[in-house]
């Protein structure tokens, strides 16, 4: 069945075709395409778009609406380990010695002792769901829409969420480097 084919719902009151999601969708999609694009950018100007959309998936993430799925089965994943790895090998070049930043974990309750993080690699991981999001999305298909959007949703709660907060953190320290200066 196509999404056309469900005729009980209208356009405007179902729920894959929200305001929520499809500004998801346009998030997403403006990350991805501008990441494939990643090798045509300086360090600075890479920063500087992810400073900016860090914010807007995270809050267009956490506004997803919780979608009931009629078959858990419809469910893809597009981005392969070669895309993964030349993507996260771009960005790793790009940023250089300013890849790599700490921090707490704060789902590791057994210590807190900094973590090791890469910017490159916490972007290409968000880059993979995300982009696994928006082809899921494309499928024409109802019930690989409402795969899309629960996984999404999933994913933020349980991975991309976290690693986007911790690499903007990152990314705002690289921004706005502090200034050595008396504090009194």
């Amino acid at each position: 069945m196509t999404v056309m084919d469900n005729v009980n719902i209208r356009p405007e009151d179902d729920p894959l075709y929200s305001r929520k999601v499809l500004e998801m969708v346009t998030v997403a999609n403006e990350y991805c395409l501008f990441l494939e694009k990643a090798e045509e950018f300086s360090a600075d100007e890479l920063y500087n778009f992810l400073q900016k959309i860090s914010p807007l998936i995270y809050l267009k993430s956490a506004l997803l609406p919780d979608i009931e799925v009629e078959d858990e089965d419809a469910v893809e994943h597009y981005v392969s380990e070669e895309q993964w790895e030349s993507l996260f090998n771009i960005l790793y070049n790009k940023f250089g010695d300013r890849d790599q930043f700490y921090f707490v974990d704060l789902h590791e309750r057994s210590h807190n002792d900094p973590v090791k993080g890469s910017l490159a690699e916490s972007f290409t991981d968000i880059y993979q769901d995300l982009k696994d999001f928006l082809l899921l999305y494309q499928n024409p298909h109802r019930a690989f829409k409402e795969n899309a959007v629960r996984e999404c949703r999933r994913l933020f709660e349980t991975r991309y969420g976290y690693r986007l907060i911790n690499a903007q953190s990152a990314l705002h320290c690289l921004q706005y480097p502090e200034e050595e200066a008396d504090i009194f």
